[in-house]
């Protein structure tokens, strides 16, 4: 297969998986808090007014500041678009369609960067392999921030590494006049007077209004010199109008500085604009990826290990070059991120680790099922996620991975960037007891290279047979289980457990995300009469998003005093035996002998 062709197939591949995913849009459910997570997309937009009018942001609440708003904010600006393009769409049908979108990029930035690596045949096998497994295709659909994240993550990686070729022949050219010395020691104080400049934020606002109230009581300082009316009104109109003003005089002087820094440069390297202009769309994509979460940056090392792999000059030259291209696409890259999370703006370092801390040590307070026993996020086996990526991926991944192990003798750079992404990260998961919940989703970032060295593992494999329509068979052997797997499940190819665990219903989780809900609020709208109540144990908003006008749904924590005709109850944590033994079940949401929420009858 030739590299057009290679590519031609996939193209014709993405087109043809786009068809079924459009087709049953409308079969999949919300998640538990995708909800909330257009809340958040709603004040981040607000935030950006509220800090130039008042030097304020808009905060959620409850750990949703320390995720980046970027995708949120771009899926429900596209939403809304399409929405009123016809109304009668449901808004939350065309999020999913933007993240199912998202997701077949995601596969199209896998498969540019497995085709570095493997013959073209193995590239498409290993992009067949990952878009056919069940736990993925199923969150495609109604997961805001894990599969936005691993496909942003991917693209942003894609888009470096297409940076790194771009940029290598004007960087690795003999006659590429070399950046003047005193260039670097102007970025480097531009850098640093940019990163105190900004880190001084939440300083700078308690100098303000310590000297206003200062002001304010009688003493004399520069405030009551220059506000002479400072009585007239109360202090905290006073300190949000000199805090907006410093505002304004930091954003001038970062532009000034920074139109400064890019003309001298453009004056004394020529080529540097032509650089800015590689740089510009893989940063700003990188940008992108740490505002939707932290660890985005991680693709930014791994494209700069490719940079000085790919480097022919000796390591101090290849060195130089490379910190010439990084250097710019870093700062982009951060300013993408700074402007698109307004939880940075007022102190940026101190939210940063915030985020960071976050993210490492997530304070869920739920238990986790596994292997038939629960436990808390904190405090999980350590065979938790070795068990879990080995029983809800297809069976046919784990052996083709451990065949392509062997192609790391013949290429470094796929052994470096495995250990970089999958194996490090894996490893301090592990060991550092990181508390997890939902299986896997949250490192779902990290798995792409399994389905990398699978590829390379499809390669020795096919390069035993000869024959193109035998070589087209074992292709589609290899992903047969996953097809399977996901005809038999949908809409819920999420709650996927390969044949080494059977029936996983009180072993593993099933649906933590409550996406059943649609489909029970379906039977509630063809079954109830007018103007039933509905109480719901577990996410109420969920079924109130589907069920028919006439029906109320009242969640658990708002339903004291109030008289319920039905109650929808989610099959977890025994919830479904738990909470109203007495009243019978008029219909179980069930999928290939799985039960995802139950419906009762109650007596008034």
């Amino acid at each position: 297969m030739s590299r057009a062709s290679g590519n031609l197939a996939l193209k014709i591949l993405l087109f043809v998986l786009a068809i079924p995913g459009v087709l049953t849009l409308t079969h999949y459910g919300e998640s538990w808090d995708e909800l909330q997570f257009y809340k958040y997309a709603g004040h981040a937009l607000e935030s950006y007014a509220a800090w130039f009018q008042r030097g304020e942001i808009v905060v959620t609440g409850n750990t949703y500041d320390n995720y980046g708003p970027a995708f949120v904010i771009f899926a429900s600006g596209i939403a809304s678009g399409l929405h009123a393009l016809n109304p009668n769409w449901l808004i939350s049908d065309l999020r999913h369609l933007v993240y199912f979108l998202t997701f077949l990029a995601g596969v199209w930035a896998f498969h540019d960067i497995a085709k570095r690596w493997m013959t073209q045949l193995a590239a498409f096998a290993a992009a067949l392999l990952l878009v056919t497994q069940p736990l993925f295709w199923g969150h495609a659909f109604f997961s805001p921030k894990d599969i936005p994240f691993m496909s942003l993550f991917l693209l942003s990686l894609a888009f470096g590494l297409r940076m790194v070729d771009s940029a290598k022949p004007v960087l690795s050219d003999p006659h590429t006049p070399s950046v003047k010395r005193p260039l670097p020691f102007l970025a480097a104080l531009w850098l640093a007077s940019v990163i105190a400049l900004f880190a001084a934020t939440d300083p700078i606002h308690s100098v303000i209004a310590n000297l206003v109230r200062s002001a304010a009581s009688g003493e004399t300082n520069i405030i009551s010199l220059v506000a002479s009316d400072i009585h007239t009104a109360a202090p905290e109109v006073y300190i949000r109008k000199y805090f907006v003003l410093f505002l304004q005089i930091r954003a001038c002087y970062f532009y000034l500085l920074t139109g400064l820094l890019v003309y001298l440069y453009q004056r004394h390297s020529p080529f540097f604009l032509r650089l800015l202009s590689t740089v510009a769309f893989p940063a700003i994509l990188l940008g992108l990826t740490a505002s939707i979460r932290i660890l985005g940056p991680l693709a930014g090392l791994i494209a700069a290990y490719y940079a000085f792999h790919g480097m022919r000059q000796d390591r101090p030259t290849a060195f130089k070059n490379i910190l010439q291209l990084f250097i710019p696409y870093a700062i982009v890259a951060i300013i993408t991120m700074y402007l698109t999370w307004p939880y940075l703006w007022p102190n940026p370092p101190a939210r940063l680790f915030e985020s960071f801390q976050v993210m490492s040590r997530y304070p869920w307070k739920g238990q986790v099922l596994f292997n038939g026993g629960h436990y808390s996020p904190g405090n999980l086996p350590v065979s938790y996620l070795p068990i879990l990526l080995l029983v809800q991926f297809t069976e046919t991944v784990w052996p083709l991975f451990i065949i392509g192990l062997f192609g790391f003798r013949k290429n470094k750079l796929i052994f470096v960037s495995t250990l970089l992404w999958f194996i490090l990260p894996l490893a301090a998961l592990i060991v550092t007891r990181a508390p997890l919940y939902d299986n896997t989703r949250q490192v779902f970032f990290i798995l792409p290279p399994v389905f990398l060295v699978a590829g390379l593992g499809v390669d020795r494999v096919l390069r035993l047979v000869s024959r193109p329509l035998f070589r087209a068979g074992i292709v589609g052997l290899l992903v047969l289980p996953g097809l399977a797997a996901g005809v038999r499940l949908h809409p819920y190819e999420y709650v996927y457990y390969n044949s080494l665990v059977g029936n996983p219903s009180g072993r593993f989780e099933l649906d933590y995300w409550g996406t059943s809900y649609r489909e029970a609020a379906n039977w509630l709208n063809n079954n109830l009469p007018p103007n039933a109540a509905i109480l719901a144990i577990g996410p109420a908003q969920i079924a109130g998003n589907y069920v028919r006008e006439d029906l109320t749904v009242i969640a658990e924590a708002d339903s004291a005093g109030r008289a319920f005709d039905y109650v929808i109850i989610l099959a977890r944590y025994g919830w479904e035996t738990e909470f109203y033994p007495e009243a019978a079940v008029v219909h179980e949401i069930k999928c290939d002998g799985m039960t995802f929420a139950v419906i009762k009858k109650l007596q008034r």
